[in-house]
């Protein structure tokens, strides 16, 4: 990961475009990770129809895959998401503080919560709703006694049953709890009194609702903190002999907060605050964000939907039920494709409406993979959209490392599938 000084020479002597562009292709070619002997490779990669244009590909380890590298307020669980230190790097790499870092399609909000951490102002936009509940409070976090002091005054009624079949998730007492907590919400919420507080125990407990151990409110399931449907459920407690037991919401609510508080220094709460004065969440189509103006935007680092990889409705039903979204909305709303013609004209006008927003010398980082086992690689299609946009491109940095435990339970093998290779298309605009 670079640091503040270490990347000076990306912006010292950039008085240019020209120099602006070469310090940053200068940066990735030399780049060495900590201790490491690595070096960079670099291959070219030539787009069709291009006139025989190439296109640098630099190759190397450019963040650590460690999670417990990156601060614990990134510690939410979301599939097909990347890990703090990828937005991390490009934002040290190519913005200063106070700069505006956005985020089209924002997930889990990796992108705007890592911009908060290194004092830049954020926007972050998705069409799921589920992605705000679950940013927003971060950054405008709570202290410990202010939640365990709220979670108190949370009523519990011991018979309280949800509207729809919960019991292969959950214990009937876990299940009361859940439901009192999301009636205590959703009252809270249409009278217009839900505060910050409020919205941070939403955020942990939509986080918590099902999981692989014993800090989740469910039973053991798989993936983690990803819902599977009720029938597929049984399935596994059938495969694992296993029946819900009861686990105290509250308390794992509790717990939750304080392992997302361990980072955090008073200074740091503070400054996340400064930065939600300002921070801009919005739900738009990523083609037409009209609150953002004219090219107000440093940077943006993104991995958009890829190609039916992540099914994301179908992972958000249950968070969809607590926090009384409408699944069906949801599912209308949110670009699933499996037209590889079709995605590339939604990418081709989101950079379009990127090029509209980005400043003059800003940047774009447009994360894809490699779908359909290696025979597609996106960003040979994304590079000639960028440049149709309005965009220089600037190259490919990808990011080769081992994978995780979570890749490995979805089939993903060391750059051979497509959910978890980090490679990311630069676009300068000039």
């Amino acid at each position: 990961m670079p640091t503040e000084n270490s990347i000076m020479l990306a912006h010292a002597s950039a008085h240019s475009i020209r120099d602006k562009k070469l310090a940053v292709k200068n940066f990735l070619r030399n780049f060495t990770l900590g201790d490491s002997r690595r070096r960079t490779k670099i291959e070219f990669i030539e787009i069709p129809g291009r006139d025989g244009q190439k296109f640098p590909k630099y190759i190397n380890e450019y963040w650590t895959s460690k999670q417990r590298q990156a601060c614990s307020l990134h510690e939410i669980a979301y599939r097909a998401c990347f890990k703090g230190q990828l937005p991390g790097f490009f934002i040290t790499l190519l913005t200063e503080p106070g700069h505006t870092v956005y985020d089209p399609f924002a997930g889990r909000g990796t992108t705007p919560i890592q911009a908060a951490l290194l004092n830049r102002h954020v926007i972050a936009n998705d069409r799921n709703p589920i992605s705000a509940i679950l940013t927003r409070p971060r950054l405008r976090v709570p202290d410990i006694a202010i939640v365990q002091e709220r979670l108190d005054k949370i009523p519990i009624d011991k018979k309280a049953k949800a509207d729809l079949d919960l019991s292969m998730f959950y214990h009937r007492e876990t299940e009361a709890e859940l439901v009192s907590l999301r009636d205590y919400l959703r009252e809270k919420k249409y009278a217009g009194r839900e505060d910050h507080t409020d919205e941070w125990i939403r955020m942990v407990a939509t986080n918590r609702l099902t999981g692989h151990s014993s800090g989740f409110f469910s039973v053991y399931t798989l993936p983690p903190n990803q819902a599977i449907t009720q029938k597929k459920q049984i399935k596994i407690n059938k495969a694992h002999n296993q029946t819900p037991l009861h686990r105290d919401v509250k308390s794992r609510i509790l717990k939750k907060t304080k392992s997302l508080h361990r980072d955090l220094s008073d200074k740091m709460q503070s400054q996340l605050r400064d930065i939600a004065k300002q921070a801009l969440f919005l739900t738009n189509d990523a083609r037409s964000t009209p609150t953002i103006p004219d090219e107000t935007v440093h940077l943006t680092v993104t991995s958009p939907p890829f190609l039916d990889v992540v099914r994301y409705a179908d992972d958000n039903w249950l968070r969809c039920w607590f926090n009384d979204v409408d699944l069906t909305e949801v599912e209308k709303n949110l670009t699933v494709t499996k037209s590889l013609k079709e995605w590339r004209g939604i990418m081709g006008h989101t950079l379009k409406e990127l090029y509209r927003v980005t400043k003059k010398r800003g940047w774009v980082a447009f994360e894809v993979g490699e779908i359909r086992n290696g025979k597609i690689k996106l960003e040979e299609y994304i590079i000639p959209l960028g440049i149709r946009a309005g965009f220089a491109c600037e190259g490919v940095a990808i990011n080769r490392q081992n994978f995780t435990k979570t890749s490995h339970i979805w089939g993903v093998k060391n750059n051979k599938k497509g959910t978890n290779s980090n490679r990311i298309s630069l676009f300068f605009k000039e």
